[in-house]
Parts: structure tokens; sequence; C-alpha cells
């Protein structure tokens, strides 16, 4: 299967990630807690962790830096629930946004299942193409406990791909181009649409849509938009093809994608990436990483992560007790046995791991893997738990790195705006604030400008 108007070589090449010391700033250990998240499992123990000592915080050479704009203590900020705002200066008012309604596939890649958040059960997301006695396994919460979590676009109402076509057909014909035009349709259109869009361009005046688009834009509003226009699964798999193309690897990229989808999502990448480049993700990872870090993206691609949202609290005891001796129990690590735990144990029963690794190491389990990792596989295993602590705090510090400090990493920037628009930018809009006292939109405004602002805030619906 092919994606017309997506040549391997016909979009620009990534550019970096921001240099070590500026991509991530978590709090010092054991200086905050990490509160349980609204409607999610209950702690295993104390809600809080146990300080640590002054020495063993995040060292700024591997780890993370200490933060600039980390709210008062009071912990980890928990996931936002829908249309509910943190109290800060600048925060956005209004109800939040609706889940759009579930699309059906685009070009034989199956819809994608449902992404699970810690501590609640699966949430719909709509991609839009395509010691003693063991304790039964705690249930999951009610249905009326699970988290939802929304994106800022959804499938726009009495749609109709032909009278979309016509107005993008008026904007880019003549002189001149009529940039809101093509804004105004694109960020108020879901995926599905979108190729639905496409195909009705082609059909009804015989050319490509996307060679149109790229003929009349330039810079990073053009990138923008043709990230827009891609099924989410080929945009995946293109950014990790273009993540190891060429000289040097964007090691970042690959953390970000592989260690944040769901099962059926790596799947479907790792097939999409076969039949549009021709090539073997598997290979590829081998031949452009090493070591733990190559082990652990590998394990990531395989795409066999436990998806149960059932907690079993004594597996967490047990999980908890292995890493420790693994780790800080030890004289060096044992490697795999983090990466076993990490790259199988579901979201939910990491977060439960976490809660009983505090109270056995008197260390929070992030600062545990600070100091026995250090590059690549350390933010990757990171990233990891991150993502099962609050994934939408993961995806606001990547965002706020991606334009901190001089220069902006637009390519991060878009990718993580196009990416999570239909499933969970809503709360990343509000976790991004209530960690940084500044909205997404003020930060966006400031560090862009021109279309390339203009369609970026109307995506975040700003």
């Amino acid at each position: 299967m092919s994606y017309p108007g997506y040549p391997p070589s016909g979009y620009p090449a990534f550019p970096g990630y921001p240099p070590t010391g500026q991509e991530s700033a978590y709090p010092p250990a054991g200086q905050y807690s990490y509160p349980a998240v609204p409607g999610g499992y209950p702690p295993a123990g104390a809600g809080a962790y146990p300080a640590a000592p002054p020495s063993t915080g995040y060292p700024g050479a591997a780890g993370y830096p200490a933060p600039g704009g980390y709210p008062a203590p009071g912990g980890y900020p928990a996931v936002p629930q829908p249309g509910a705002m943190p109290a800060y200066p600048g925060a956005p008012t209004g109800p939040g946004f609706g889940v759009p309604p579930a699309a059906p596939g685009f070009g034989g890649f199956p819809q994608p299942p449902a992404q699970s958040y810690a501590g609640g059960g699966p949430a719909q997301i709509p991609v839009g193409y395509g010691g003693g006695q063991t304790p039964s396994p705690m249930p999951g919460p009610p249905a009326a406990a699970v988290q939802c979590t929304q994106g800022t676009i959804q499938a726009a109402p009495n749609f109709d791909a032909g009278r979309d076509a016509e107005i993008l057909r008026k904007a880019m014909k003549g002189f001149g181009t009529d940039e809101q035009a093509i804004i105004d349709v694109v960020a108020n259109r879901s995926n599905d649409q979108r190729q639905k869009i496409k195909a009705a361009f082609k059909t009804m005046y015989g050319k490509d849509l996307i060679k149109d688009l790229k003929s009349e834009l330039s810079g990073n509003v053009e990138e923008l938009i043709l990230a827009l226009f891609m099924p989410r699964t080929y945009y995946d798999a293109w950014s990790l093809r273009h993540a190891m193309k060429g000289a040097g690897t964007q090691e970042r990229v690959l953390i970000e994608i592989l260690c944040t989808r769901t099962n059926q999502e790596i799947r479907e990448i790792v097939n999409c990436y076969k039949s549009e480049f021709g090539r073997d993700l598997e290979h590829d990872i081998r031949s452009d990483t090493s070591g733990h870090f190559e082990r652990l993206l590998i394990s990531m691609c395989q795409g066999n992560r436990d998806e149960n949202q059932t907690v079993d609290y004594q597996k967490a005891q047990e999980d908890a007790q292995r890493l420790y001796q693994a780790g800080e129990g030890k004289l060096g690590t044992d490697e795999s046995c983090f990466n076993m735990v990490l790259a199988s144990r579901s979201f939910p029963q990491l977060k439960a791991t976490v809660e009983a690794y505090s109270k056995i190491a008197n260390r929070d389990l992030l600062s545990s893997i600070d100091r026995e990792f250090s590059g690549n596989v350390e933010r990757g295993l990171k990233a990891i738990l991150q993502c099962a602590l609050n994934r939408p705090a993961f995806f606001a510090e990547r965002l706020y790195y991606s334009m901190k400090g001089a220069g902006t990493d637009d390519s991060t920037l878009i990718r993580i705006v196009v990416t999570r628009s239909e499933i969970d930018l809503v709360q990343i809009k509000q976790m991004f604030a209530q960690m940084y006292q500044k909205t997404l939109a003020t930060m966006i405004s400031s560090d862009t400008s021109g279309d390339y602002r203009r369609l970026l805030l109307a995506i975040v619906r700003q």
C-alpha cells in the first residue's frame, strides 16, 4: 500500500533535540509527592515518597536538572479530569473539548485500541486514520471512575469532503495563497476527515492535494500541514524512519514514540514501516543503537506490554524488591531486570510498583534509575515511568523543552501537537500551565510567527 505524495525523501529532516541538560526538569528526588490520580487506584501505602538525602537528587550531568518552573510542593501534578482547569494565573478557561467519535481505519490500518492512563481504565482514542499470603489482584475502578482523555480536535459535524476540497482548491488557485482558508479547514477536521478530503480533491480535480500544498507552502507551516494530512500510523513510522536516516540518530524521537504507544499502535507502526519504506524497524534499531538502549527499544517494538488494567499489589511489591536488588541493593546494576519489568508490566501496574519501591528503597524509582543508568537508556526507562505516573505531564515537558531557550525544536513541537491533538491535548495543555505557570499558547505565540503560529494556535484551540 502506498501513500501518494509522501515520498520518504520529500520532507524536511528532523532538527536535533535540545542539548543535554535542556530536555527535562523533573523535581529533585523526595521533594514532591506523587498524589493519586482522581478516580485511580489507591496507593499501595503512604501517599508521599520519603525524603531522599540532598546528595541523591537528579544530577544535572545525566539526568533532569532542577526545574525552573515547577509548581510549589504538592507533587508531580495529577492527571486533570476532562474540562477541569487548574487554578493558576493565565489558565485557559471554559469547558474542555469532547472526545471525537471513533473513525474507520485508513488504507488497511485498523483503528488502534484504547490507550490507558495509569490508575484509570481505558480511554478511547480517536486517531482518525488509522510477605504473607498473596492477596487477590485488586479490581479496576468502576466505570464512573475511569479517566477520560480529550483532544482539542474533534470530527466536524455536517462534514462535506467535496465542499472542503473546493475551499482548498480556491485557496491555492491563481496568484497567491489564502493561507487562512487552508488553516480554517485543516485545524477543524479530524485526521479521518482529512483523508476523505484528499480523496475528494483527487476525484474532483485530478490532482494530488499534497503536491499542491507543497507547491504553495514552505517552511514550518508546510511541515505542519503535511503532518496533519498524514495518517497517524504513517506519521509515526515516517518520524521513526527520519530519526534513523542518514548520519546520526535522533534517539529521543525513538523514545517518544516507542515508549508511549499502545501495543496495537506499535504493531501497526512496525507493519507500516515495512510496507512504506521496505525496511524492518527492528533491524534499523539494531543498526542505529547499541547496548542496553538497543535492547530496551527492541522490547518496545514487540508491542507485547501487559495492558490489563487490574493491579496486582503483591506483584508490585515483588517487582519493587527485584528492582531494588538489581540496583540500589547491590554493587553494579542488573540492567536486564529493569528492562524486563519496565518493558512488560502495564502502566497501572508500574505505578503501583513505584509506590512500593519508595517504601523499600527510601528513594523514588526515578531517582534510582538516575543513579544506576545514564544516557539514552536512562531517558528511555524514565520515559516509561513518567508515562505510567502522568502521561500528559510527560508530553507537556517535551513541549516545554522544544521551545525553551534559544531556538525552537519545531519538529518536536509539530509532532507532539499533531499526534496528541485528537487524544489528550486538552490535558497536556492543563498540565503545561500547571507545571510552568504559563499556557502552551503563550509559549507558542512567543516562539513562532506568521501562518505557522496561527495554525498551531488553532490546533491547541487558543
